[in-house]
């Protein structure tokens, strides 16, 4: 097999950067849109990793062409974003299934495809919102730190999910739960000197297993 043929598509949940500090033979791609998975394999690739895929104003990466791409002897890994969405959906159809929001789709405690979903900046790849995913992941931080009781997590999770994804961050969902009353200021503070301190970023976790299990399948470590 030839040295690039092990293809990641990833962006705003793992830079290309980041990924090829895993291995520098791994050929990085933009989010996937539709057909993307397809050429890749079409093209030489062999091993496919799906990180993260367009959605909401163009065409996503079809369950049909993974599928296609998978029975053509061709190993696709997914997980953290899109990737996880889509191996929720085709596990029992070979793709590989990697990381925590991929086994919270697929055992149905999160369901809606925005739970993953970010705006970012087309350039750079760089998140200008915060998924949903990682803000559950924020809040249970704040319960278990004792900052916040469970019925104030169910009300501040209530409003992230009302927001539209593109405007989804902590400190817009603080400054709508002090608006509401569902927080005092001086707990929006105490919150968000907290979690100035806190690795919550799910997606970006889920992505080095991604990364990590497809150097594994391709190169045996």
């Amino acid at each position: 097999m030839a040295a690039d043929d092990c293809v990641v598509f990833t962006g705003p949940s793992l830079t290309c950067k980041e990924a090829i500090a895993v291995d520098k033979r791994l050929i990085c791609r933009p989010p996937a849109i539709r057909g993307d998975v397809w050429r890749a394999a079409q093209t030489g690739a062999r091993f496919i990793a799906l990180i993260d895929g367009v959605f909401y104003d163009r065409a996503a990466v079809s369950h049909r062409e993974i599928i296609d791409t998978i029975r053509s002897n061709v190993t696709v890994v997914g997980g953290s974003s899109m990737g996880a969405l889509r191996a929720s959906e085709l596990d029992n159809f070979g793709m590989i299934g990697v990381g925590r929001i991929y086994r919270c789709f697929r055992e149905g405690s999160i369901e809606a495809d925005d739970e993953v979903a970010v705006g970012y900046n087309p350039s750079t790849f760089e998140p200008v919102s915060e998924p949903l995913v990682n803000i559950r992941v924020a809040l249970h931080m704040l319960v278990e730190a004792h900052l916040i009781d469970r019925h104030v997590r169910d009300e501040l999770l209530s409003i992230v999910k009302g927001q539209f994804y593109l405007d989804r961050s902590v400190g817009a969902l603080l400054k709508i739960a002090e608006r509401q009353s569902v927080i005092t200021g001086q707990k929006a503070y105490e919150i968000e000197a907290f979690l100035a301190n806190k690795n919550f970023d799910l997606k970006r976790a889920d992505a080095l297993d991604v990364i990590k299990t497809l150097v594994s399948l391709r190169y045996g470590r």
